[in-house]
């Protein structure tokens, strides 16, 4: 039996642009039913049903928004897109928030067009991702809500108040039917339900997601659950790490280049958001851009067009944008180092991953998980059995480095016992309690305390100070010594060189390697500690930790 041609509502004002919607959404196969006003539009809404709403902003008798809000809380199952002649950052974000799948500027590209309402339509009913009450039978479609004269609401049922309501999760269930794709983000206590429900909730739509949480949390495992919940599950998910690209290199590995566009491009070279075309491009440590390369990447995301480097025509796109960071990217606009137009674009929705600290009793739960995936790492089989009281110390250790941290504490664990059973005893020494510190080098070259997002100073006795640093306890640092008390080096800058590299090398070897917990421990970057490992001839020996993580 033949599914029925997908239904869709016009909403404009302007006769010739209705015509054109029209005739090229009917010419796509789809049921075409038009409105000039929001009048027109409730009274179509009042008795059928459809699958999506097209409206612009601004109408004769009021905002095309107003629509999508009366959807929204009359419970209403039809995707919305929102088409403006206004194509600012605000309105966008009024839209995306009022609950458009999309929006489009005018003069709308036809293409473009045709691509959002096929992705809007893929995408399924509102709300369809949680249905709980029974699906139509075959061919019948639900009865429309009732709109009483007026145009208050489209439905007589009450609105859920707030936007906490709008993502109201489920979690009192003690069993959530969650989907697969969620399977990886370990835990059940009520910080990860209540994350898994938002990203239920968020994945259907197109609007930006900004994920937030602490270094080694797991905001790329969001991101991956994020798009794999989406309609967009079966196109490319592309993770960029923003602060490990050079400068020189940003626009030519986000926006592509054309052969002989600069010394040593010898072939066409796809960018970041060509890759993800179709599906989801994930900006990691976004708050690490540039500010040049934020102003070109702000105008991609509005025009939705790519010019690769040396090229002449700008390219469309179709990428959902997820973007992460562990910095305050708001007071990072109020100093003037994050753009805030690409802000406010960015920050559509927030998604916050919770520390470790906020879902302790998740922690055995992620131990098995961490070490199937330890074991599957170094070809075995079986994994130790850990004794409760090695469980419940582990759970009480503040753990700042996170998840990331807690697998690199199993892994050590694991290598210093006996391979069947993990005992208490064995956390004795951890380096989170007992972290490198500058003893034995000169107090010269002792890096003063950073003033990262994960490291503070604290003032300790008799002058001390102490860096306290992602992944890593309190670290003693003396005070620098009067300048008649330094030695003087006859090679000031193989004297610097010698220090700084024993220090790198002291910080990579207590993490293992992983170079951004060492960054973290040094107050740097991936960035700035890439270029210095490069410099002093520091060479990663391959025990970095894997590149996924379990949320």
């Amino acid at each position: 039996m033949n599914m029925p041609a997908p239904r869709i509502l016009v909403v404009d004002d302007e006769p010739d642009l209705r015509a054109l919607y029209e005739i090229t959404l009917m010419r796509a196969g789809y049921q075409v039913f038009t409105a000039e006003d929001m009048e027109g539009a409730r009274a179509l809404l009042r008795s059928q049903q459809f699958d999506l709403l097209i409206t612009d902003m601004r109408l004769p008798d009021g905002l095309g928004l107003e629509l999508l809000e009366q959807l929204h809380a009359a419970h209403r199952s039809e995707r919305a897109l929102v088409i403006t002649a206004y194509g600012s950052a605000d309105n966008a974000v009024r839209a995306l928030k009022a609950g458009a799948f999309d929006y489009l500027t005018k003069p709308v590209n036809l293409d473009q067009f045709r691509r959002v309402v096929a992705a809007a339509l893929q995408a399924g009913p509102v709300g369809s991702s949680m249905q709980e009450e029974p699906a139509p039978k075959t061919g019948e479609r639900p009865r429309p809500s009732v709109l009483p004269q007026g145009g208050a609401s489209l439905s007589a049922q009450p609105a859920m108040p707030g936007a906490t309501a709008a993502f109201a999760s489920q979690e009192s269930r003690t069993a959530e039917p969650w989907p697969a794709a969620l399977d990886g983000m370990v835990g059940s206590g009520p910080a990860m339900r209540q994350l898994k429900s938002t990203l239920v909730k968020v994945a259907p739509s197109m609007a930006p997601v900004l994920i937030l949480g602490e270094s080694g949390s797991g905001k790329e495992l969001v991101a991956r659950g994020l798009h794999a919940c989406s309609h967009r599950a079966k196109g490319p998910f592309v993770a960029v790490n923003c602060g490990a690209i050079p400068e020189a290199l940003l626009e030519a590995e986000f926006f592509g280049a054309r052969k002989g566009s600069y010394t040593g491009a010898v072939a066409d070279r796809e960018g970041f958001f060509r890759l993800a075309d179709g599906g989801t491009l994930f900006l990691d440590e976004i708050g690490d851009l540039p500010l040049a390369m934020q102003a070109k990447l702000l105008r991609v995301i509005q025009e939705r067009q790519v010019r690769p480097l040396g090229g002449a025509q700008e390219e469309p796109v179709d990428v959902r944008i997820v973007s992460a960071t562990h910095k305050n990217l708001a007071d990072m606009v109020q100093s003037g180092t994050f753009r805030q137009d690409l802000y406010y674009r960015l920050n559509v929705i927030d998604v916050r991953v919770p520390p470790l600290r906020e879902r302790r009793e998740d922690i055995p739960a992620l131990c098995q998980a961490l070490l199937r995936r330890i074991a599957g790492g170094q070809g075995q089989q079986q994994i130790p059995v850990l004794e409760p009281d090695f469980l419940a110390r582990l759970q009480a250790l503040p753990l700042p480095g996170n998840v990331r941290e807690l697998e690199n504490t199993l892994h050590r664990c694991w290598a210093l016992s006996d391979g069947h059973i993990l005992r208490a005893d064995l956390l004795d020494g951890l380096p989170s309690a007992h972290a490198p510190t500058a003893a034995g080098l000169p107090a010269a070259v002792v890096p003063s305390s950073p003033q990262g997002d994960h490291a503070h100073s604290a003032a300790g006795p008799q002058g001390t100070a102490f860096r306290v640093g992602a992944g890593a306890g309190m670290v003693r640092e003396p005070q620098p010594p009067r300048a008649d008390e330094v030695p003087l080096p006859c090679d000031l800058a193989g004297f610097v060189d010698a220090h700084e590299r024993a220090l790198l090398l002291r910080a990579l070897h207590s993490t293992q390697f992983n170079r951004t917990a060492a960054a973290a421990l040094l107050g740097l970057n991936l960035r700035q500690i890439r270029y210095r490992m490069e410099r002093l001839g520091i060479a990663d020996d391959g025990r970095s930790g894997p590149h996924g993580e379990i949320a």
